[in-house]
């Protein structure tokens, strides 16, 4: 090793699972995550449905009557969902919206 080249130090991996379980023993983290994890799962799940269906966004907005920019929102889970929305969702696509609590 010549005086220019330094031997760098790599950080450990620090393996996600592990990080996220230890950030998730904090109730207001946990709580956070919980509610985007839900909308981000629902958000997948549109753009899973357009996809097979084999039509774009544009004319998923046209079937439920938005713009192309709030299903690309909806399918990015940066849009919040009204239960009527996800009703015209699923009729879209011959689905039943099942919305549970417990």
């Amino acid at each position: 090793m010549n005086k220019s080249t330094k031997k760098i130090k790599k950080p450990s991996p620090t393996d996600f699972g592990t990080y996220l379980r230890g950030q998730l023993k904090d109730k207001e983290t946990k709580r956070h995550y919980d509610a985007y994890d839900k909308q981000l799962r629902v958000a997948y799940q549109i753009l899973e449905l357009r996809k097979k269906a084999g039509i774009s966004q544009e004319e998923l907005a046209e079937k439920i009557g938005t713009t192309q920019g709030n299903v690309a929102r909806m399918e990015s889970g940066r849009q919040n969902f009204t239960i009527q929305m996800l009703e015209k969702i699923a009729g879209t696509f011959h689905k039943d919206l099942r919305i549970s609590i417990g």
